[in-house]
């Protein structure tokens, strides 16, 4: 069965605590409730593929517990071809724990646990190489991210899809270069963009577009997002909703713009797609509660 897209990224088990106000250093705060559910970003992404009508697998690596366990489960649970995670006997699952404030505003704490152990020697390379897209996010460690790049100079079909987040953007742009140079559609958000280029968004977009990049879509959160192919330069605001928790709400929006790159779209109704798909679930606590389903989708016609 060939797949649309394949995402590549660490898979962890996230505990986000709902807080008043973020702890700073020597705060004392209670928790309202803790939402425990699986995420990481490409996982959240994969998921949000699966509920749109896609064909999806994974690459990822996960431990021998009951955690491990669960994100398994989680995937397969949403229609996920798994064949590509892989078993550690040796560490345990990723663990991210979070706090999540009354605006919906979150910090996370990581402890990648079997996610660091992933090597390239361990990627089945074909299956992988046989899908429309490869969509790839951050690694805490060294190992898994040169694992990456060595596997996008291995791809000859399959376009790159790249989150980098703000670990992989602090690396800077020399280290993210054979990365940057295969992929197809890179999504910084702002913050991220600058840590790259230095540069303010158009013109920071416009370096990745110099870089080989075809299309860059930058998260702008409550302001919507700017897409570029270096032709077109589009700024494409948000929906207005209710935040409830903002965790994965970039990892949804690169669901729905893949989603539409995936049906031909114009770069304007990838970014609606995108929107949307993010504000639907930043109405919902947790990374993928909220995602949408195709039939939830209003009709975009613009296939341009």
């Amino acid at each position: 069965m060939s797949l649309d897209v394949v995402g590549f990224g660490a898979l962890n088990l996230d505990r986000l605590y709902m807080v008043d106000e973020i702890p700073g250093r020597g705060d004392q705060v209670f928790a309202k409730g803790c939402v425990e559910a699986p995420g990481g970003s490409a996982a959240n992404t994969i998921v949000g593929l699966s509920r749109l009508g896609h064909r999806v697998g994974y690459v990822g690596k996960v431990g021998a517990d009951e955690e491990g366990k669960l994100l398994l489960k989680s995937l397969t649970d949403e229609g996920i071809d798994t064949r590509g995670i892989i078993h550690s006997e040796k560490r345990r699952s990723g663990i991210v724990v979070g706090f999540v404030d009354g605006r919906g505003e979150r910090t996370l704490c990581v402890d990648p646990g079997a996610n660091d152990e992933l090597s390239f020697e361990e990627v089945d390379v074909s299956y992988v190489g046989g899908a429309d897209f490869i969509h790839v996010t951050s690694f805490v460690g060294n190992g898994p991210f040169e694992a990456q790049k060595r596997l996008l100079c291995c791809l000859s079909n399959a376009r790159v899809s790249f989150d980098p987040g703000e670990l992989y953007a602090r690396r800077g742009l020399n280290a993210l270069r054979p990365m940057l140079r295969r992929s197809h559609v890179v999504f910084p958000n702002e913050m991220e963009l600058k840590l790259l280029t230095g540069k303010n968004i158009e013109t920071g977009a416009e370096a990745l577009i110099g870089e080989g990049v075809s299309i860059v879509a930058v998260k702008l959160g409550g302001e919507g997002c700017y897409v570029t192919d270096g032709k077109q330069c589009l700024q494409v605001p948000a929906l207005r909703v209710k935040v409830v928790d903002t965790t994965g709400a970039g990892d949804a929006f690169c669901a729905g713009f893949l989603h539409g790159l995936l049906e031909g779209k114009s770069l304007r109704v990838c970014g609606e797609i995108a929107n949307f798909v993010a504000a639907c679930k930043i109405r919902r606590p947790g990374a993928r509660d909220g995602l949408p389903l195709l039939s939830e989708l209003p009709i975009f016609l613009d296939g341009i």
